[in-house]
């Protein structure tokens, strides 16, 4: 029996299985070409740092402004909400796998998007994924600015701060593979961690929270249930989508895996704990914080442990720019190259052109950063507008595309349930794609209205208000 035929019969993740032990060994991929030993090799994540690299795209600075959206949404409805997307998102971040193993030659969301809708929706994924991605590292750069600037109480002008997060950030994500970088992701991984739980047990052990009145008897005004007008709801529920919007980096990441069949075991671990970190800091810093909880978090228990947070976060920090600027330079790294020997061969060429596209994304995020007096609120739209449509509606259709037929076969319960569920996903996407970019703009022209944004390339302190 062909190879071909055995693929037509067997299910996506089977006849994949079969076609790479019979058809494909360890130094030849559909992506990158023939893997040798005179360049980099492009397939070797293992499952660990699969789960490192996963995690390490989730946990940021997103988990930090949870406590908030329950401020706005109350306890109970933030932590269904919570739940309610995690599952959502996990299902998509699964069927990122399954879709890979059906279809070997897809790298990037773009390729799923020329698979489903031709030529345009590669060009709308595409150019989706590469902005969302610079957005979010120009966004890192101020993060790690505002780290710099608590640990040291301002010692430097920000603008340099920013400088300084560009360039460690573009020397870092130059490292070519991303099974070079995973053992990084385990050390951010645990930096971020270890400032997020810091904060979570200082709230507890303090009197009152910084933010909160220093005079009288001070109590808590956690709300079990809130009552938010629908732009100040979708807002906060766009927060909690972003922070699980790494779901377009999972392509890149299991294309770069030694054994993509493991992809699953990686996302389990990965969404299991990000789910359990979000609700526990969520619910913990929110109920003793009330609606005096900072944003992002690590301000909330004063300016002490302030520094030392913001001390252990930086190295997470600078792990997810340097992510987040690798993910964009590496697809359009592999765009320029695929096909050709220099992907995959240390010629003048390749390293060229490597470090064109790491420096050039770096730099892009980094004027975009300090150039643009409303960024942070910016950071805020692109995330309720791209992070949304590559993290719901895709993975829907794309379970739709390899499965539709099937119903020409036979309409099974399970089939059908599925048809329904894939509707919703991207039904829900959208509502949320919408609402939330609404409610962006409207948070964009209030600041804006009220302070004017900031200066271009300012030397403010930006940790004053963290």
């Amino acid at each position: 029996m062909s190879e071909k035929k055995q693929d037509e019969i067997l299910p996506p993740e089977l006849g994949h299985i079969e076609y790479i032990e019979k058809g494909q060994g360890p130094d030849e991929d559909a992506v990158f070409g023939e893997i040798t030993e005179e360049g980099p090799n492009y397939r070797n994540v293992g499952w660990l740092g699969t789960t490192a690299l996963m995690m390490k795209t989730q946990i940021g600075l997103g988990v930090l402004s949870i406590p908030l959206a329950f401020d706005t949404l109350g306890m109970i409805p933030g932590v269904i909400v919570l739940c309610a997307i995690a599952t959502i998102t996990t299902w998509s971040d699964y069927i990122v796998g399954v879709f890979k193993l059906a279809h070997r030659d897809v790298y990037g969301i773009d390729d799923t998007g020329a698979l489903m809708f031709g030529y345009p929706g590669r060009i709308l994924f595409g150019g989706a994924f590469c902005l969302y991605w610079i957005f979010v590292a120009g966004s890192g750069m101020l993060g790690i600015s505002i780290s710099l600037n608590a640990v040291s109480t301002h010692g430097a002008c920000t603008a340099i701060f920013v400088a300084v997060a560009a360039v460690a950030g573009f020397m870092l994500a130059s490292i070519q593979t991303l099974g070079r970088i995973s053992w990084i992701a385990w050390v951010g991984l645990f930096g971020i961690l270890t400032s997020i739980f810091i904060v979570t047990i200082a709230v507890g052990l303090q009197e009152r929270p910084s933010a909160a009145p220093q005079d009288g008897v001070w109590v808590s005004d956690y709300k079990l249930v809130a009552s938010p007008t629908f732009t100040q709801a979708i807002t906060a529920i766009s927060s909690i989508v972003f922070a699980y919007a790494g779901t377009p980096a999972f392509f890149s990441i299991v294309s770069e895996m030694r054994e993509p069949r493991h992809y699953t075991r990686s996302l389990v671990i990965c969404q299991s704990v990000v789910t359990v970190v979000y609700i526990a800091i969520g619910c913990v810093v929110y109920y003793y914080c009330g609606s005096y909880v900072s944003s992002p978090a690590l301000g909330s228990a004063g300016p002490t442990v302030k520094k030392i947070s913001y001390g252990f976060a930086l190295p997470g920090l600078l792990m997810t720019t340097l992510l987040v600027i690798h993910l964009p330079a590496k697809y359009i790294f592999i765009r320029l190259l695929q096909g050709s020997r220099h992907l995959t061969a240390n010629t003048m060429i390749h390293w060229v052109t490597w470090l064109s596209c790491t420096s050039g994304i770096a730099i892009v995020a980094y004027i975009i950063a300090s150039a643009i007096p409303v960024f942070n609120d910016l950071v805020s739209l692109v995330g309720a507008l791209l992070g949304t449509l590559m993290s719901f509606q895709p993975m829907g259709c794309m379970w739709l595309y390899d499965n539709w037929s099937k119903g020409k076969i036979s309409k099974s319960p399970k089939w059908i349930f599925m048809v329904c569920w894939s509707g919703f996903v991207i039904l829900s996407g959208t509502f949320l794609m919408i609402g939330g970019t609404y409610g962006s703009i409207v948070s964009i022209m209030d600041s804006y209205n009220k302070s004017g944004g900031s200066a271009a390339w300012s030397c403010a302190d930006n940790s004053n208000s963290v």
